[in-house]
């Protein structure tokens, strides 16, 4: 049987066709790119990883219907991930195609072409994960970061927030869903009932919270009034970057809010059973569908776990359900009084 995954072009509806691109030895398998055909050729939301078997493989399905990088006209990025927007930076090299990315973005930008990982180290001491911090710096200080000013050159435009779209004979609409990153968009074709969700609706997993060089003050905060504008939206169709297309876009947002209610609610208890930091209460909670303990995990997965523990703690604080101080340099948590 057929996977999601599997290389191909694939209409999805009429014009639209949904093209799966592989992501090296990543949990995700791979990332969803979406061709729109236009009278002048295909627009194309997400590109990529700049892999050259992503490349070779986003050629071959394109030929599959009868296109080639030549007749992109443009790309818009739901967000800066790297196998959301690398891509489209290969293809601008070769044939000045345009790239258009949410203006929230701005700020990953300047930190990853400025080389700042300070930032990031901040934030796992002030979480308390310092042995994490430590074994990462040298990781860090590995990096090519010439490499990665290539990678991540700025787009031809900014999108200043919500906005329409005029995309051949349709008119999308990109609205704003800051959380997974402090920039990302989904972009809407209400006609058509389609909704172009990027990471932020994802069918099988829980998009990572706030990874990003330029994390926001409250990214959970963010995600959870995002997911609340979605639902608010008509009904569409789910188009995701990673996964295969659904029905409903209400049905996956409503368990996307009843998990991290779960999470929440599974925070708190950590933290009355003793968890003063994030890098203490991210031990004590379970990862993954599976279950798995945070000494499971591999150095990038526990990154993101503390990250998003941190995440959900800062929302409880917001909530008034702890409070927290700075104790040399680290954010510590108590419940509040009530």
């Amino acid at each position: 049987m057929a996977g999601w995954g599997d290389a191909g072009a694939y209409e999805v509806a009429p014009g639209v066709h949904r093209i799966p691109l592989p992501l090296p030895n990543d949990g995700l398998h791979a990332v969803n790119v979406y061709a729109i055909a236009t009278s002048d050729g295909l627009v194309l939301i997400d590109s990529g990883w700049a892999l050259a078997e992503a490349k070779d493989q986003l050629e071959t399905s394109l030929a599959q219907i009868g296109h080639g990088f030549e007749d992109i006209t443009r790309f818009l990025i739901t967000h800066s991930h790297r196998d959301h927007y690398t891509l489209a930076v290969e293809v601008r090299r070769l044939f000045g195609t345009r790239i258009a990315i949410g203006v929230g973005e701005q700020a990953n930008f300047d930190a990853m072409i400025d080389g700042d990982v300070e930032s990031q180290f901040t934030d796992m001491i002030r979480w308390g994960a310092i042995e994490l911090a430590e074994k990462l710096r040298p990781v860090f200080a590995k990096t090519d970061h010439d490499a990665i000013k290539r990678a991540y050159e700025r787009p031809d435009e900014w999108i200043p927030g919500a906005q329409e779209i005029v995309v051949g004979g349709r008119v999308l609409q990109a609205i704003p869903t800051p959380g997974h990153t402090r920039g990302h968009l989904v972009f809407a074709d209400p006609a058509a009932g389609l909704l172009f969700s990027g990471d932020h609706v994802l069918p099988h997993i829980t998009p990572s919270i706030g990874f990003e060089p330029a994390r926001a003050e409250l990214p959970l905060g963010d995600y959870l009034d995002s997911l609340r504008l979605v639902r608010a939206m008509p009904e569409m169709r789910l188009l995701p970057a990673h996964g295969p297309v659904s029905d409903s876009v209400h049905t996956r947002v409503d368990e996307l809010l009843v998990h991290h209610d779960n999470r929440l609610a599974a925070t708190l208890d950590v933290v009355r059973g003793g968890a003063t930091t994030a890098w203490d209460a991210a031990h004590k909670l379970l990862w993954t569908s599976r279950g798995r303990r945070f000494e499971e995990l591999d150095t990038f997965n526990r990154t993101l776990a503390v990250g998003e523990t941190a995440a959900h703690l800062d929302v409880l604080v917001a909530r008034g359900e702890l409070s927290s101080s700075i104790v040399d340099g680290v954010a510590e948590y108590l419940l509040s009084e009530q």
